[in-house]
């Protein structure tokens, strides 16, 4: 199915929202996305009422780096906290269905928030997330300086889940965290999206690619599917 790239990079330079499908071949989901950078308490509104799945906050590998955040997989399996907590050799993760590993990394709550899950906290976290990053990078900030300029300002557990985008990008890895951050990034955003799944009404299957399309046009928020971010990145890394 032939999406709209170009108008999808153009709405996420303004600000709007976008639809991106993965793929028939993975999660077979579409994904409503808006930069995090700008986000507000009706965007957050509209992600919990119109898509049905989990809010998540994608981000790219370098801000994982930066803030050193752990991917869940990885320090679950961790020789020692498996010793102190037997069961997460249980817990393993080594039977996904549409991929090798998973992208979840710490969840966050801004400290400013109360519980966290209302539309403003959702907002507040996510925002000034984004924000802080780009403080931060305006600056070169140090990993040290990063990790505890991250600490001053938020804490774990938290209602936004955050996900890491994989080394090399959508080159490596075709997850909707990697192409939520190549849009980001194609539309000269930080890498950071928040988005969530959209589901069916009765909440049992992702919702059909042809009716999310259809709420798109219903709501002018252009659709883009993963082979169409992939094409327009490498076009871009030929045009470099």
């Amino acid at each position: 199915m032939q999406g709209d790239i170009e108008s999808v990079i153009s709405a996420f330079k303004r600000g709007n929202p976008v639809l991106v499908f993965d793929s028939a071949f993975r999660e077979q989901e579409t994904d409503l996305l808006f930069p995090a950078v700008t986000v507000d308490p009706a965007n957050m509104r509209q992600l919990r009422r119109d898509c049905g799945g989990l809010l998540f906050l994608a981000i790219g590998n370098e801000i994982g780096e930066k803030f050193g955040l752990p991917w869940l997989q990885d320090l679950h399996r961790h020789e020692r906290l498996v010793e102190e907590h037997p069961v997460l050799s249980h817990l393993i993760t080594n039977d996904l269905q549409y991929d090798s590993r998973s992208a979840f990394t710490l969840s966050l709550n801004h400290r400013e928030t109360f519980t966290g899950i209302t539309d403003r906290d959702r907002a507040l976290t996510t925002r000034r997330f984004a924000e802080l990053w780009v403080e931060l990078q305006e600056n070169n900030a140090s990993i040290e300086d990063c990790m505890q300029a991250l600490g001053k300002e938020f804490r774990t557990p938290g209602h936004i889940p955050v996900c890491r985008e994989s080394p090399g990008g959508i080159m490596n890895r075709q997850g909707h965290t990697e192409l939520a951050v190549a849009v980001a990034r194609m539309a000269g955003l930080p890498p950071v999206v928040i988005g969530a799944e959209m589901l069916q009404p009765d909440g049992d299957v992702a919702l059909p690619v042809e009716e999310a399309i259809a709420y798109g046009k219903k709501h002018g928020i252009p659709f883009a599917s993963g082979q169409d971010i992939l094409e327009a990145m490498g076009k871009v890394e030929d045009e470099q």
